[in-house]
């Protein structure tokens, strides 16, 4: 049976970059803000990765039952 999955990566978001003020007067007022941004980012860059090698691993599944399925129906064809 082939798979009739979507051929995208459904679910998988990639995290907003994190917004760096360019003074660093605004960056020692709001440190405690955008630390808490960019460690947002990273766990949220890490939940993105391991989406992506999720879906990587149901597309290369997906292509061995096709790449199956299409075999079959040479050797029907005779081909």
């Amino acid at each position: 049976m082939v798979s009739s999955t979507p051929g995208f990566a459904q679910g998988c978001v990639a995290p907003a970059v994190p917004f760096l003020p360019a003074d660093p007067a605004d960056i020692r007022t709001y440190a405690d803000i955008l630390r808490a941004d960019f460690e947002t980012y990273f766990a949220d860059a890490n939940a993105y990765f391991r989406c992506l090698e999720q879906e990587r691993s149901r597309a290369f599944v997906d292509a061995q039952e096709v790449t199956e399925a299409y075999a079959r129906m040479l050797e029907l064809l005779g081909e």
